[in-house]
């Protein structure tokens, strides 16, 4: 399976936010409906940075 470490940055706020995900459609979609927690204050965020993983400990590590 293939994992995902990703940027979003918000001009609102001029933030950037990182996550890891093993489908990166489907988090996103979830960040710009606001079910996260996290990012759900905020209205835009844009996708700005990604990349692909060989395991979930490495895309987590990289998210840190």
């Amino acid at each position: 399976m293939t994992y995902y470490t990703y940027v979003l940055y918000s001009k609102t706020i001029n933030k950037f936010y990182v996550g890891s995900t093993n489908n990166l459609k489907r988090r996103i979609a979830e960040h710009k409906r606001h079910k996260t927690k996290t990012t759900t204050r905020i209205k835009e965020w844009s996708l700005v940075y990604y990349e692909s993983c060989l395991s979930k400990k490495d895309a987590q590590e990289r998210e840190k």
